[in-house]
């Protein structure tokens, strides 16, 4: 038991002994004279440091307050801007409207004018002429116009007038006659057609229908073809048919389609008998 107690005793002395440590005095007061320093200079330097950082905080802040207002004026800018291009843009769509359709308008009168200037007996149009050219670049224009989703509604929309121009037109030349102009306007009322607006327009016209009977029986093969491509948009489209239906029944030529199905050339053979198998939706719609 003593021994127990001598044991313990020794352990205490042991770790009373750890809690000291041996500085010489010289060191001491020099520890202790920095301390006293830091204890001066530290709240000084902690201070300073910290003002300046909010310092540096409220710059940041107000220049990020002067960029703000910097952006918000360039939106107000770039709105202000865009609304001008719009505006100029408008007009821009406005004039050049209104210049097409002045375009289109001549351009009916002066077939119009050409067609008149056919005399009575002629058979074949002089190809050379330079009214001719000038009248068959005019519809190659039209034609080109329409091969466009763009020209195409543009025509339905705001050129009616050429439309049914062209569509008079057609029926009022005799068979055989200026066959290149009559092609390039059955290609630009094809091309018109791929519209379903322009082809309700085309076909809900009453000379329409009585037009194509008449341009079938025309000699010149690509009239014929170019009527038939016509025709087959009618049919092809069930809206538009089933207004056309029973005006088509009672007149169609069947015997000339059947005839043109027969053909040496090649391409009208084939889309005529193309056509008489599409003709006999008709059966179903009596």
């Amino acid at each position: 038991m003593w021994r127990r107690a001598g044991l313990a005793g020794d352990a205490q002395k042991a770790e009373t002994k750890e809690e000291f440590v041996k500085v010489r005095r010289r060191d001491l007061e020099r520890l202790t004279t920095e301390v006293m320093q830091l204890r001066d200079f530290l709240p000084k330097i902690i201070n300073g440091d910290i003002l300046g950082t909010f310092q540096k905080l409220d710059a940041m802040e107000s220049n990020m307050e002067k960029k703000e207002e910097e952006i918000e004026q360039l939106k107000m800018d770039c709105e202000h801007f865009r609304a001008r291009l719009e505006t100029a843009q408008a007009d821009c769509m406005r004039e050049k409207k209104s210049k097409a359709v002045k375009f289109f308008t001549i351009t009916a009168q002066t077939m119009e004018s050409f067609v008149k200037s056919l005399s009575e007996d002629m058979k074949q149009q002089d190809l050379d002429s330079d009214e001719n050219q000038f009248v068959l670049a005019l519809a190659g224009i039209v034609t080109n116009v329409a091969a466009l989703a763009c020209g195409r509604e543009f025509l339905v929309s705001s050129s009616r007038e050429l439309l049914d121009t062209m569509m008079h037109l057609l029926g009022d030349m005799k068979p055989g006659v200026c066959t290149k102009f009559k092609v390039l306007m059955l290609m630009s009322l094809y091309n018109v057609s791929i519209n379903l607006k322009g082809l309700k327009y085309i076909s809900e016209n009453p000379v329409f229908i009585p037009l194509l009977w008449w341009l079938l029986n025309d000699p010149d093969t690509e009239v014929c073809l170019h009527a038939l491509r016509l025709l087959q948009s009618v049919i092809l489209e069930p809206e538009v048919l089933a207004k056309a239906a029973s005006e088509m029944r009672d007149t169609l030529p069947f015997q000339r389609i059947i005839a043109l199905s027969k053909s040496r050339n090649a391409d009208l053979q084939a889309l005529a008998k193309e056509l008489l198998e599409d003709l006999k939706i008709l059966e179903y719609e009596a």
